[in-house]
């Protein structure tokens, strides 16, 4: 990036990031369209500054006003740089995703802003912890895999404009590493970190989660799902709601194990006794939802129907080995499919993909083919688990409690390590204290 363009960019930042300026109060909504592109910082940052306090609305104002452009640059043809330039980060800031020009998606920071719009329209929230910022380019790499293949894709983001109101939260910065090959090249990427998707209702309250990288049809067929038992819940007194809850990861959790089952037969695997035997007795036998009533009292229950459970999440993870996982993720690579929306910002991102549409194939297909592997073992395993914990009470718990359960137990990643497991200090670098520094 040169470094006019990034001095602009820079103090776009941070002029957006304060309240409008009373100069621009009786602008017209085109007008503020218009000036969010300014190629003067300060009176930019003011109308991209009004235009997020509008919410959406003000993301659809900049979005139709510049619908030309936004139409050239998805279809490959050229246009002036710096203008884009001020146009992206105008998109990026208001809608707080970077590369929302592909989704024209509005995503809420304030939580207590996204309770308010569900409230207001009556749609659950979907809300992505993450490493680093959505609106970043380095956020955590499945961060950036859900912009180009979730939130690009034409399908989901109608959907999820539709059906839910937006929001994410940082749980922590996005560890990165630079390579310096020495001669001028560098390669810079980042390390570790996981992202998840909770669904909840207006109130706040937890219903599902996705975890990790899903394809964009599974992706969307967990977001009916979840919209479906928001609906399923809206009347109900407290009691019948826990119920209904757990009835219905119940159920999920007795589908995961079946549908594991069905794909490892057809993709030529067996399924060892033992699990094949749990799998039929949950399906003849009372779910966890009716046995906890009768229980002696709760913390049993909860320890036996957990330890139950997640004996399926864990024979599923002990017998099927990475020869196995693909195997089941060929089986559902329809599910993995991108649209030439998510192409398209793929081949924007990299010229050397522009220029070669062999090279974009085959990137395109290997990433469609580790997308698929990726949300089978998510859906298989990492799903089981957390339909067990919100079977056990962890729905009730609240999603920031969860949500440390969910970095610590399954990405293994937990927020008492500020290392993220990237740093032993009983491990010998040869290196003058152990290759760290601090800023």
């Amino acid at each position: 990036m040169r470094l006019k363009t990034f001095l602009y960019l820079l103090a776009l930042i941070c002029f957006s990031s304060v309240v409008a300026s009373p100069a621009l109060a009786g602008e017209s909504p085109e007008a503020l369209a218009r000036l969010a592109v300014s190629d003067k910082p300060a009176e930019a940052g003011a109308a991209i500054a009004q235009l997020r306090a509008m919410g959406p609305k003000g993301l659809q104002l900049l979005l139709d006003n510049h619908a030309e452009e936004i139409g050239q640059v998805i279809s490959g043809l050229p246009l002036n740089e710096q203008e884009w330039q001020r146009l992206s980060a105008a998109l990026d800031a208001v809608s707080q995703q970077r590369n929302s020009y592909a989704s024209g998606l509005y995503w809420y920071t304030d939580f207590d802003q996204a309770l308010a719009a569900s409230r207001a329209s009556g749609k659950p929230i979907l809300s992505l912890r993450l490493l680093g910022k959505l609106s970043e380019e380095f956020s955590c790499a499945n961060s950036r895999f859900f912009r180009t293949v979730l939130y690009a894709n034409s399908d989901v983001a109608s959907y999820l404009r539709e059906h839910f109101i937006l929001h994410w939260k940082s749980v922590r910065p996005a560890p990165r590493v630079t390579i310096d090959f020495g001669d001028g090249r560098k390669l810079e990427r980042t390390l570790t970190g996981n992202s998840i998707h909770y669904v909840l209702d207006s109130s706040g309250s937890l219903l599902d989660a996705l975890p990790g990288l899903y394809g964009p049809a599974l992706f969307k067929r967990g977001l009916t799902r979840a919209e479906g038992l928001a609906k399923q819940l809206q009347g109900k007194n407290p009691s019948e709601r826990r119920v209904a809850l757990r009835a219905y990861h119940d159920s999920r959790i007795r589908a995961i194990a079946n549908d594991w089952a069905v794909d490892v037969a057809k993709s030529g695997g067996r399924v060892p006794p033992d699990v094949a035997a749990r799998i039929e007795q949950r399906k003849a036998a009372p779910g966890a939802i009716e046995v906890a009533p009768v229980a002696i009292t709760k913390g049993i229950v909860e320890i036996d129907i957990l330890r139950a459970i997640t004996a399926d999440a864990t024979a599923l993870e002990a017998a099927t080995d990475l020869s196995a996982w693909n195997k089941i993720a060929e089986l559902h690579q329809s599910d993995a499919l991108l649209d030439s929306n998510s192409i398209a910002l793929m081949a924007h991102q990299n010229p050397a993909l522009r220029a070669d549409q062999g090279l974009l194939a085959r990137t395109v297909k290997n990433l469609e083919k580790y997308m698929a592997l990726d949300a089978a073992r998510n859906e298989y395993m990492l799903h089981t688990k957390l339909h067990a914990w919100f079977v056990t009470g962890m729905t009730g718990a609240g999603v920031e409690t969860l949500n440390e359960r969910v970095y610590a137990q399954l990405f293994l990643t937990p927020s008492s390590d500020p290392w993220l497991g990237l740093y032993l200090p009983d491990a010998y670098s040869a290196l003058e204290n152990g290759g760290v520094s601090r800023n």
